[in-house]
């Protein structure tokens, strides 16, 4: 018995994700060309880190289209765990990212000579960046709260917004002062700024792939629900997991009454518990296996 009521995640999330990929990789090339003419490594750091929103969106992009693929009889939940997996190679490339970030920031910072950098382009350019990742993350800012692969490029896109402020927080240092070091901190801040985020990401990450529970779900809370209802008498092999974000699944053995089962109450108990996980716990999809007492069927029982 179970209930598919409130639906899992659909590829309803494509065209935000299409317009800002579209956004991106055209700010992506004009700050390509904005590092080669000013020299900044900042900038170059954000061309990157806006070449890796370009990838992350188009794996965003590939992974929602996926995931709004029906089930079928060998993919019985249906795809959804593609936008897992399209988060999973989005954290692993801001990791990477960073560390490159972080070696050439340090191996300007140490070189005894200041780079030449060209203040005003540098300045002109991450501007144009800083538009783009404010529109780009206006777009995705309902989506990301759904989707863990929509999420992940969603950081991205936040992460070059502050990289952009960071850049011209340098340019501006550069044009007033002359420092060109500003540059390379720049870079770092951005590093910093990347990597805790990216880390949260793969954590929840695993977190799904190991099908844990979904965090803030207590399996204590849900099996005191369950007991509460009329007939109800034990609850075992109470499993909650998650397919990707917003998609929780949970299923049970519950023993009842036989007057219950026997009365043609099942109908009713399945409905009243149905309606407690999606109205307590917001679960997706849930399903139950009725026990008369006396029957219990506890031969792989976990819990």
């Amino acid at each position: 018995m179970h209930d598919h009521a409130r639906g899992l995640s659909s590829g309803a999330h494509r065209r935000p994700l299409a317009v800002s990929l579209a956004l991106t990789a055209a700010v992506f090339a004009v700050q390509v060309a904005g590092a080669i003419l000013t020299g900044s490594l900042a900038l170059l750091a954000d061309a990157a880190h806006m070449m890796t929103d370009a990838a992350a969106l188009v794996v965003a992009l590939f992974a929602s289209t996926v995931a709004a693929r029906p089930a079928d009889e060998r993919r019985t939940y249906g795809y959804q765990r593609a936008e897992v997996l399209g988060a999973l190679v989005n954290g692993v490339v801001l990791i990477v990212l960073c560390v490159w970030i972080a070696v050439e920031a340090v191996g300007r910072l140490s070189a005894e000579a200041e780079a030449e950098i060209a203040g005003g382009w540098m300045l002109a350019v991450a501007a144009a960046g800083l538009v783009a990742n404010l529109v780009a993350a206006w777009l995705l800012r309902h989506a990301q709260k759904q989707s863990m692969n929509v999420r992940g490029a969603y950081l991205e896109v936040l992460g070059d917004l502050l990289g952009s402020v960071a850049v011209i927080v340098a340019s501006a240092v550069i044009l007033l002062t002359g420092w060109t070091r500003a540059d390379a901190i720049a870079s770092l801040a951005i590093a910093v700024f990347i990597v805790p985020r990216a880390i949260g990401l793969l954590r929840e990450v695993f977190s799904v792939l190991a099908e844990s529970a979904p965090r803030g779900t207590a399996v204590a809370d849900i099996r005191a629900h369950i007991l509460g209802a009329p007939g109800v008498r034990d609850v075992h092999d109470v499993h909650v997991w998650q397919l990707t974000r917003g998609a929780p699944v949970f299923t049970a053995h519950v023993v009842v009454d036989r007057e219950v089962l026997d009365g043609g109450g099942a109908a009713a108990l399945l409905t009243n518990l149905q309606e407690c996980l999606a109205d307590h716990f917001d679960v997706a999809h849930s399903t139950f296996q009725f026990e008369a007492v006396g029957h219990e069927d506890r031969h792989n029982a976990h819990r």
